[in-house]
């Protein structure tokens, strides 16, 4: 069947009425048994967006690996989007009518008899509404309905903390990615839907509508699938990666701010060189790296990242402006930490997060020097010590955010900096983004992993030779900062650690200036004492290397 003539049908079955906001399911936690039963290997999603009605309609087929015994397909979507069907697609391709029931934001999908482990479900489903709209976007998830300057439609959906499933049906978890999607969004001309993926084609319709065909070649984290629709004008070129190969660079930007596109394209060509250079190739040259702006300040969806700093370089930093776009800089971040680099539980955010703020001090450094990498530290050293950076418990989307894994997470690793010494430490960084070297030259996916901070742990100590535990459990397993009680009396310096681990020692050496000499000195647990000259006055950590509460 034509899938628009059969949205066409579909469209008939809406309640009439607009649907209400209603309290919003969170995403991520522990898996339910029904969910952890099975794997899913390809999405296909077929949109269409009404604009002026700011509604939807969509058909998703999904097909997972059956990996436990199941015999209801379970997925997530919002309540405010209603379910007309559910199919089940059979071998010999035949479309079956399967019953289904709704619990919250559950869909349960009969399968009419058990699925054994090694079989392989497809399902499709047939839904539509209106669509929960983000209030705070992207802070608070969902479909942004703004206008350009000239009046255009603007549209873009954000998800990262409610989940992908505020907008479609899905395994609404982090750690479940597809193989591959396909991604068909249908939109009224003169608007262009920039998605993830590579575009395969774009399909006109007489009544007015075109079609994007788009198509993801690579796993994905489903927060990170994202529609972006504008009457967009595409600036287009090419990155020479450190493999040797080219890939597209694609930049989706409103009319109205071409020759500002086009000013700041170079940019976003050096900041790739930045990143190729320090972690290894971007991962998803196999689809492209897009940009498109969009009417909320961004977000890291994969291969088609979100710009909208509105070309302000201090959009992110509180208006200081540090010579370069911090917003697109922190946003392409994530195509390695985050993207190819995903957490499995959000209980590890900081891999994404943390990782990701830590690049802009260090892009900083790349073009001013070390003393404006300093600074940049110094100002993102006030964050809120509530919750661990990575607790051990499992994590919703929602309640990861409560802990400091943005600026205490840079800070954790500008720490870990000093104590493991330059070049193991940006080893450790490279490896932690390809652990083998040979998966920089692999593009079909197969770069892509799951990590948690215990894996960040032991490449680092591989790459230092040094035993870190302690240092991991005391910065990002506790919520308090160690403590550095330091005292100067009768001509000595006093300086004992106490751990926010207990019964951890802290082995952490200490930089101290005494005149023009800096010592490295490491404090034992009972403290330590040095003698000072008549007229010494030492500077305890004269760099602000070390992360730290202060002991009274």
């Amino acid at each position: 069947m034509n899938t628009w003539r059969f949205f066409a049908i579909l469209a008939l079955l809406w309640p009439a009425a607009a649907y209400s906001q209603t309290p919003i399911y969170d995403t991520g936690g522990p898996l339910t048994p029904e969910q952890a039963a099975y794997d899913v290997r390809f999405y296909g999603l077929d949109i269409q967006v009404f604009p002026d009605e700011r509604r939807i309609e969509g058909l998703l087929r999904a097909d997972v690996q059956v990996l436990h015994p199941m015999y209801w397909l379970v997925l997530d979507l919002d309540t405010l989007l209603a379910v007309s069907g559910t199919w089940q697609l059979r071998e010999d391709g035949a479309r079956e009518l399967r019953p289904f029931r709704r619990e919250g934001g559950k869909l349960w999908i009969d399968l009419g008899a058990t699925q054994q482990p090694g079989q392989t479900v497809a399902a499709e489903v047939a839904y539509g509404g209106h669509p929960r709209t983000a209030v705070r976007a992207p802070w608070d998830g969902g479909f942004s309905w703004a206008r350009t300057p000239s009046g255009a439609h603007w549209i873009a959906t954000t998800c990262q903390g409610e989940g992908a499933d505020i907008w479609w049906p899905v395994k609404d978890h982090v750690s479940d990615e597809p193989d591959s999607m396909r991604l068909r969004v249908r939109v009224p001309d003169p608007l262009v839907a920039a998605c993830n993926g590579r575009l395969r084609k774009s399909e006109q319709h007489a009544n007015g509508t075109t079609t994007y065909h788009w198509f993801i070649s690579n796993p994905i984290n489903v927060y990170n699938v994202a529609l972006n629709i504008a009457p967009y004008r595409a600036i287009e070129g090419s990155m020479d990666c450190v493999t040797g190969e080219q890939y597209p660079v694609v930049f989706y930007v409103l009319p109205e701010d071409y020759e500002k596109g086009q000013k700041f394209f170079p940019e976003i060509l050096e900041h790739l060189r930045f990143f190729e250079k320090l972690l290894g190739p971007y991962p998803f040259r196999a689809d492209k790296y897009g940009v498109a702006q969009t009417p909320h300040l961004g977000m890291e969806h994969q291969s088609i990242i979100a710009y909208g700093a509105n070309f302000n370089n201090g959009a992110m930093t509180g208006g200081k402006d540090w010579g370069f776009d911090a917003l697109h800089q922190h946003e392409l971040a994530h195509e390695w930490w985050g993207n190819l680099v995903t957490n499995s539980d959000w209980r590890d955010m900081w891999l994404h997060e943390g990782f990701g703020t830590y690049m802009q001090p260090l892009y900083a450094e790349q073009l001013a020097g070390k003393e404006r990498y300093r600074e940049y530290m110094r100002n993102m050293r006030f964050f809120p010590n509530r919750m661990p950076v990575a607790p051990r418990a499992s994590q919703t989307g929602k309640e990861i955010y409560r802990a400091p894994i943005y600026n205490k997470g840079a800070w954790v690793l500008h720490t870990l900096r000093f104590l493991m010494g330059e070049e193991p430490f940006f080893r450790a960084l490279r490896r932690m983004a390809y652990p083998d070297p040979a998966m920089e030259k692999i593009t079909d996916g197969r770069q892509t992993r799951f990590a948690t901070t215990d894996d960040f742990l032991r490449i680092c100590e591989a790459e230092s030779g040094m035993q870190l535990d302690w240092f991991l459990e005391a910065y990002l397993r506790q919520a308090a900062l160690p403590k550095l009680y330091s005292k100067i009396e009768n001509q000595t310096l006093s300086l004992r650690w106490e751990s926010s681990a207990p019964d951890m020692p802290f082995p952490m050496p200490v930089e101290v200036e005494i005149g023009k000499e800096r010592k490295r000195l490491q404090i034992p647990a009972s403290g330590l004492v040095v003698p000072l000259g008549k007229n010494d006055k030492p500077v305890v950590d004269p760099d602000g290397w070390l992360l730290f509460e202060i002991g009274r």
